[in-house]
């Protein structure tokens, strides 16, 4: 008896599954980096140090971090996305102990290094896996929830790195980041499927390596999208390194009392999510940008006037930072899912770029901000700047319809669902009223 013949083309995992494992591993970098945000001032004093030393620590994470995806994607394309994923997690987990148990500042630099060049698969790996398997509409839906753990852990991070720094120490943060790598380690190799079906050894040399970069940067549509993510986005990690030195040292929280502040930032990220997966179920992800980034140029215009209101508050620094965040939240699904369609042969090299330009804005906001002998002076000329460049991007790389060659395809009824819950755990229900909406498009464009 002959066998039915293998369909090739379906996914390596369910949508749930790519989800959970995604937005899991994709945490791996902010949580490092916001969960030790809160412990620089004490790790000054730790180590009898000075604060610029201190500042170090998060330059070489950014450094390594940003970098190593250039690596980190082609060579997935190349060989596998689970090999190549887990040796740069087991590098990470590695870091991470360097770091748990440093006695020197030095040796915190190396811990710090390792943890950025191992957290880089996070952002990469997570984006192709999905981009793999899924597209269109389905793709957005799950990048909408990476997206919104890739905001959120930096804010909810700082809430949990005070907690353990006014209870039990330093160390525990970096412990906490080992058990954590450990996890995300153990969860990888045990229930993720090889989602790259079109590996090609070729994609890991130099030459191929450098056209395939050389394409993505002088293709109009991934810029555009890659600029707007990496000057939105990347301002969310320019604050995550400003913010604890604003509001600890200028507004005079205590660490803990910080974490919570910024809490702010994820409310208004949640809702901003919440809000874009209905959109998502009646208009196309692209549509959303424009909105979003009015309200991250709303967010810069509130840190440009913010010095006019006197000293610093909370209020004044969280209302743009919350407004920011919440535009963000918009931008991310059409702007991640527009960069990465036109390349499936690619999309490792693709995920590498787009996550090297959200945390290279991040480091260049950072670089620039040591320009400043001010933190909130630094705020308050960074940020109007960074959205002032992504509205710039969004609008001066604009490529016509005509030109499109991967115009989006109408969403299909299944596809109509809340984009930050693939599982419909929220907003669930409703399935008449989305098949109801998408006869009447179908009606509308067969009677025009």
């Amino acid at each position: 008896m002959s066998r039915p013949p293998v369909q090739t083309d379906a996914p390596a995992m369910t949508e749930t599954r790519t989800a959970v494992i995604g937005t899991l591993i994709v945490t791996l970098g902010p949580l490092s980096l916001a969960l030790y945000t809160p412990a620089l001032p004490m790790l000054v004093e730790a180590f009898q140090t000075t604060p610029a030393a201190l500042k170090l620590t998060l330059s070489v994470y950014f450094f390594g971090f940003a970098f190593s995806q250039l690596a980190c994607g082609p060579l997935s394309d190349a060989y596998g996305r689970r090999p190549v994923a887990l040796g740069f997690f087991v590098t990470y987990v590695l870091g991470s102990v360097v770091a748990a148990l440093s006695g020197s500042i030095e040796w915190l630099l190396v811990g710090r290094a390792l943890q950025g060049i191992g957290a880089a698969a996070g952002i990469a790996i997570s984006r192709a896996i999905v981009r793999d398997q899924f597209t269109g509409q389905r793709s957005a839906r799950i990048l909408n929830l990476i997206g919104l753990m890739l905001a959120i852990v930096p804010a909810v991070a700082p809430t949990l790195g005070g907690v353990i720094l006014g209870t039990v120490g330093w160390h525990a943060i970096f412990v906490v980041m080992t058990l954590y790598g450990l996890a995300v380690l153990t969860v990888f190799a045990l229930g993720t499927a090889e989602t790259n079906r079109t590996r090609d050894r070729t994609a890991a040399r130099p030459g191929p390596v450098i056209r395939n970069y050389r394409t993505l940067l002088t293709d109009r549509r991934f810029m555009r999208a890659g600029l707007v993510l990496g000057t939105t986005l990347g301002g969310l990690y320019t604050m995550a390194a400003l913010l604890p030195f604003v509001m600890i040292e200028r507004v005079g929280l205590s660490p803990t009392v910080f974490g919570f502040a910024m809490l702010l930032q994820t409310g208004s990220y949640t809702l901003g999510a919440t809000l874009a997966g209905r959109l998502l179920r009646r208009v196309d992800a692209m549509r959303l940008i424009p909105y979003g980034l009015a309200c991250v140029a709303v967010g810069g215009l509130g840190f440009a006037l913010a010095p006019l209101t006197g000293e610093p508050t909370v209020a004044s620094v969280m209302g743009p930072t919350a407004v920011w965040a919440f535009g963000i939240a918009l931008v991310m699904p059409g702007a991640t899912s527009d960069a990465l369609a036109g390349f499936p042969r690619m999309a490792g090299a693709a995920s590498a770029l787009i996550g090297f330009m959200q945390i290279g804005g991040g480091l260049a906001g950072t670089a620039v901000a040591a320009l400043f002998a001010d933190p909130y002076t630094a705020t308050t000329a960074i940020m109007p700047g960074l959205a002032a460049l992504s509205l710039l991007s969004y609008a001066l790389l604009r490529v016509p319809a005509s030109r499109r060659g991967h115009p989006a395809k109408p969403a299909r009824p299944e596809d109509l669902e809340v984009a930050v819950d693939p599982v419909a755990l929220v907003g669930a229900g409703g399935e008449e009223i989305e098949e109801a909406l998408h006869q009447r498009r179908a009606s509308g464009r067969k009677g025009g």
